[in-house]
């Protein structure tokens, strides 16, 4: 498991029947995880907290405030900054356990000694846009299918004050984009994606993971340049193992991409309670061994 443990400003307080504790700054939430199947390690830390996440029957779900406290704030990670907001489909606008991901492309960036251009998909509030601008990638594409994410990606570039950087925001369908980058002859040395299980397009375009991901894939490795750095897949879609994930990577990239290796694993973050990991789906990548 690929393990998020350098985070000051956020922390998994506890996890336990079917709900995780989490504190982002110096806001404590509460809200549902599927995954977390197991009993609590301490429940006495369960009822302090300043708002909880209730589904209701027919799908998504709403916040209960028991404190007071901001609309939205702002945490670090590292010389990153990030503006957090409880939405009503239980996120907060941030991924933690992604921050592994985050030292990863900051830390190739950072060595490959030359001009990096990059492509992330299904791009959402831009953690993984604003490590690779920081890092110093000459220019960065993001690419979401919501206008609202790609809002909040460029109010994260400003408070990591990265607004000035070459950054692209796009609102299109992932797949249609790759494919007329491809007609149009543009290349990238860097493509991350994190597709999501289920989704729609601008225009309703329907993405479902098991069905599109190949396709998406062939497509990305189409478009990545001669001396390619690295590609990176996360997935939060039930069912889809390392394994699966390694396989689908090794079957696309066949003799494509022959000077690198794949690596795959779970995400991961540390509870604080228990000394246990919670898993935070998966992630797959191919990067460059030159």
């Amino acid at each position: 498991m690929l393990v998020s443990n350098n985070w000051k400003d956020y922390e998994c307080i506890d996890a336990g029947k079917g709900e995780k504790l989490e504190r982002w700054g110096n806001i404590i939430l509460r809200r549902p995880d599927p995954w977390v199947l197991w009993k609590s390690s301490n429940d006495n830390v369960w009822n302090n907290y300043h708002a909880i996440y209730h589904r209701n029957d027919k799908g998504g779900g709403y916040w209960e405030n028991k404190k007071e406290f901001s609309e939205f704030w702002t945490i670090k990670y590292k010389e990153l900054t990030f503006k957090v907001s409880p939405t009503g489909f239980k996120h907060t606008g941030l991924f933690p356990e992604q921050a592994a991901n985050w030292d990863f492309i900051i830390d190739k960036i950072k060595n490959s000694n030359r001009d990096i251009k990059v492509l992330n998909l299904f791009a959402y509030t831009g953690g993984a846009t604003i490590a690779a601008s920081y890092a110093g990638a000459k220019e960065v594409v993001h690419v979401d299918a919501s206008q609202n994410m790609n809002e909040w990606a460029k109010e994260n570039a400003k408070l990591s004050n990265l607004d000035k950087n070459t950054i692209r925001y796009i609102c299109d369908d992932c797949l249609k984009f790759v494919e007329r980058e491809k007609r149009r002859g543009n290349k990238y040395d860097a493509i991350i994606m994190d597709p999501p299980t289920y989704g729609r397009g601008p225009s309703k375009e329907l993405w479902k993971f098991e069905e599109g991901l190949n396709n998406l894939i062939d497509s990305c490795i189409d478009i990545l340049s001669d001396k390619p750095l690295f590609l990176l897949i996360s997935s939060y879609t039930k069912g889809i193992t390392p394994c699966i994930l390694e396989n689908v990577l090794t079957t696309s990239i066949k003799d494509k991409l022959t000077n690198g290796i794949v690596k795959t694993e779970e995400l991961g973050l540390s509870i604080t309670s228990s000394k246990m990991f919670l898993p935070c789906g998966v992630y797959g990548r191919w990067e460059s061994s030159e």
